[in-house]
């Protein structure tokens, strides 16, 4: 039976929800936020997958910051969209967002820790 990898699951859906959102952009004429936001959006899950086949923690760990790196530049599209009187509102991808920040920053840490303490 295979197991549930939650980051990868969150990571997926909200890579489909970024190609919806930035679909109404584009039918908005909102080009330029509506590219940044894909390339972002769907660039966390990329990494966060790229990572499940590592070739050691500091690796692991690595694409993982990476994917933080893509999430808080994904967030600030968002933002720019929540802020802008002319844009949709991104209030749902906001709250996924920053589950999978948390989420995210737990992985990061816990694989810190772990490496530590194989030293």
């Amino acid at each position: 039976m295979e197991q549930k990898n939650e980051i990868l699951e969150l990571s997926f859906d909200f890579a489909l929800a970024i190609i919806e959102f930035s679909e109404v952009l584009e039918n908005k004429k909102k080009y330029v936020i509506s590219r940044q936001l894909l390339k972002s959006g769907t660039s966390i899950g990329a990494n966060i997958r790229e990572a499940q086949n590592a070739h050691s923690r500091n690796d692991f760990i690595s694409k993982c910051v990476i994917a933080m790196k893509e999430a808080d530049e994904t967030e600030y599209w968002l933002l720019l969209c929540e802020k802008s009187p002319n844009y949709p509102n991104p209030e749902e991808l906001l709250l996924k967002i920053l589950s999978i920040k948390k989420l995210l920053s737990k992985i990061i840490s816990s694989s810190i820790k772990n490496r530590k303490n194989e030293k």
